[in-house]
């Protein structure tokens, strides 16, 4: 077990406005990751391996994006045990996301509010964050990967399109999970957005951009389709949206792939408030292009577990235990649709190995913790993957 004493740790943490609270945490964890005193992060990396899409997963547990938006502690997630580990959302231009306050804390149901608006620093501080990490740099062989040209900077996204493989630098690996033929000490996924400024219609021109900057330095690429925090955002799930989106994700990543030599799989993260059609329709739509997974699911807009306390009216995404079912019946519904075999990352309310259980049970092939870190602290991480390891069936 870690020897952080979150339980003494958060009634402090929890004194402090949220946001605060979240940006100390981040700033500790940066400076602990790559001093001597590493070993107060330590936790066993609990063994529960399994291949998906290509990539061999240590264990089933993983860190949600959302936590770590410029990705500042990978190495410091990955002293905590998890599998897999989750940075972003990074758009391709900086901004600074919605007027605080914007995180609030509901203790009474072990939940969050936010509206952040996927704050971050940019592609650019992006990248150099992951290419500083000590889980990349250790993984890198040097083998050809997507090249680079000059750098150069623009004033807008769509600018920003041709200057994709500038940021995204040298030469790379041949992928960050298992090179040079290693067990992978975890696995790597780096989550892309639109910046609030582009319109809708021009989604596509930014994600692309941020695929190809990110591309040579992921295990895996996780579409962020679904915050409800990004005007309009939640659109792209809808038919003709969501067909154009796929086509040109799966376009780009094909000449990435032969580019590089190296096929990085794509996982398209999904809302929980979506009816059945809507969940039978990206079903097929993943299907049809050739999508690699679907992660299951961002916060609700529902509020209906939560009313009457205080910050529930608050507008934004609702995380943590209150939307355990609703994400679960939303990943029983994918693998209904998807068959047995498309990797399925649930995500939701996960505050105990039961609730880590009970996603498994629903399909989901992994699962992910973000508001239950918040409550739970670094021991949830081993309570989970240790519960997952017992429950696997021989």
């Amino acid at each position: 077990m870690s020897l952080l004493p979150y339980p003494l740790l958060r009634p402090f943490l929890f004194c402090l406005d949220a946001e605060k609270a979240h940006d100390l945490a981040l700033a500790q964890l940066e400076r602990l990751q790559h001093s001597p005193l590493r070993a107060l992060l330590q936790q066993p990396r609990v063994a529960d391996p399994i291949t998906l899409a290509g990539l061999r997963f240590p264990n089933r547990v993983g860190l949600a994006a959302g936590l770590d938006k410029n990705a500042r502690c990978i190495d410091a997630w990955g002293a905590l045990g998890f599998g897999l580990v989750e940075v972003g959302t990074v758009t391709p231009l900086a901004q600074a996301g919605n007027p605080k306050p914007r995180i609030f804390r509901l203790p009474q149901s072990q939940a969050l509010i936010n509206r952040l608006g996927f704050n971050n620093d940019g592609l650019a501080a992006f990248v150099a964050n992951v290419r500083r990490s000590h889980l990349r740099a250790q993984r890198s062989s040097g083998a050809a990967g997507a090249s680079g040209g000059p750098a150069t900077s623009g004033t807008s996204a769509t600018s920003a399109i041709s200057t994709a493989s500038a940021i995204s630098g040298s030469p790379d690996s041949p992928g960050i999970n298992g090179a040079n033929g290693a067990a992978p000490a975890l696995v790597l996924g780096l989550n892309i957005g639109k910046n609030a400024a582009t319109p809708i219609e021009r989604a596509s021109d930014d994600y692309l951009t941020a695929l190809e900057a990110v591309y040579p330095h992921a295990d895996y690429v996780a579409v962020n389709i679904s915050s409800p925090n990004t005007q309009n955002l939640r659109a792209l799930q809808s038919d003709a949206a969501l067909e154009q989106l796929l086509a040109a994700l799966a376009q780009r990543r094909a000449e990435l792939s032969a580019a590089s030599g190296v096929r990085r799989p794509l996982f398209i993260k999904i809302a929980p408030d979506l009816e059945a059609e809507q969940i039978e329709a990206i079903a097929a739509a993943l299907l049809r292009h050739g999508m690699d997974g679907v992660i299951a699911t961002n916060t609700t807009l529902s509020r209906s577990a939560v009313q009457g306390q205080a910050h529930a009216d608050e507008a934004g995404g609702l995380s943590g235990a209150p939307l355990l079912h609703a994400s679960n019946a939303v990943v029983r519904a994918l693998r209904q649709r998807l068959g047995p075999h498309f990797p399925i990352i649930g995500v939701g309310g996960i505050l105990s190995g039961a609730d880590a259980i009970s996603k498994i049970e629903a399909g989901a092939d992994l699962v992910q913790l973000y508001s239950g870190l918040i409550y739970r602290g670094p021991a949830l991480v081993l309570e989970v993957a240790q519960a997952l390891q017992r429950s696997r069936r021989p």
